[in-house]
């Protein structure tokens, strides 16, 4: 990801590929954890910790199947936990890539 200072709700949107009315409902349902601010036009913008906070959620709620209060729930108790597993994850998804790629031009 680029490390922008501010993304849009349909940059949000395009990371997760989900619709930007998921990315908005997420952000009313986790105020704890994503905290949008807004420019001169009313529009949403979310920081880096904020998009690192929906792919928490997006694993919790779309991956594992939690409910929203039980995905808010496990965040609030373990924070450093998932920032670590969320981690994994993805350097597990980027080796997955690296395989498939290596694979096809076998």
């Amino acid at each position: 990801m680029n490390e922008k200072m501010y993304y849009t709700i349909g940059e949000v949107a395009e990371l997760l590929s989900e619709s930007t009315s998921l990315v908005r409902f997420w952000s009313q349902k986790f105020p704890a954890f994503i905290k949008p601010i807004r420019n001169k036009k009313g529009n949403r913008l979310f920081t880096v910790s904020d998009v690192e906070n929906y792919k928490v959620i997006y694993h919790l709620v779309k991956e594992r199947g939690m409910t929203l209060d039980g995905a808010a729930k496990r965040m609030a108790n373990n924070k450093e936990g998932f920032d670590k597993s969320m981690d994994v994850i993805a350097s597990l998804r980027r080796i997955r890539d690296e395989l498939e790629e290596i694979r096809e031009t076998l």
